[in-house]
């Protein structure tokens, strides 16, 4: 197993899809993983330390989890099939007693940021799937970020999410 961080949230300007990059620690190598919208919200809101009036899904997720004197103990991505990534969310009870959950790996990295658990992503599917990172140096990654990504798809989502949570 090889443990990753969450090293971006772009756009596939191919199709406006979000991806996140998950980069390993020990190599060069990131893990692109297209993911929904909601989720691509709730993630940017992660990096960013924001958070909106009303919790959102993952903010409520891990109050839950807390408030049952639980913790999230780990992520893991576990499998890819025909382009399919899945992944299990990992909580520790008081008793210390291990209980693995599946879920998207969408939904477990937006948790990851608010718990600051570890992700890992099996060794298999990181062979299979990691490409070598666009970036050599971390200075060309921040370049890029601040000079290069268009994060004008994120904006919108953020505003219509805004409003939706103030209709609720």
């Amino acid at each position: 197993m090889r443990e990753v961080v969450i090293k971006a949230l772009l756009v596939d300007p191919s199709n406006n899809c979000p991806v996140v990059l998950l980069k390993d620690r020990a190599s060069r190598k990131a893990l692109p993983i297209w993911i929904a919208d909601s989720e691509a919200i709730s993630i940017a809101f992660g990096l960013q330390n924001e958070e909106f009036p009303r919790p959102l899904t993952h903010v409520l997720m891990k109050q839950m989890i807390e408030n049952l004197n639980a913790k999230i103990d780990k992520v893991i991505i576990k499998a890819v099939q025909d382009g399919t990534f899945f992944a299990s969310i990992y909580i520790r009870n008081a008793q210390g007693d291990v209980m693995e959950f599946d879920a998207r790996p969408s939904d477990s990295l937006a948790l990851s940021l608010r718990s600051g658990c570890q992700i890992f992503v099996e060794d298999e599917v990181f062979r299979s799937e990691a490409i070598e990172s666009p970036f050599s140096e971390e200075d060309e990654f921040h370049d890029f970020v601040e000079d290069d990504l268009d994060l004008g798809e994120f904006r919108k989502w953020r505003e219509w999410a805004e409003t939706e949570t103030e209709e609720a």
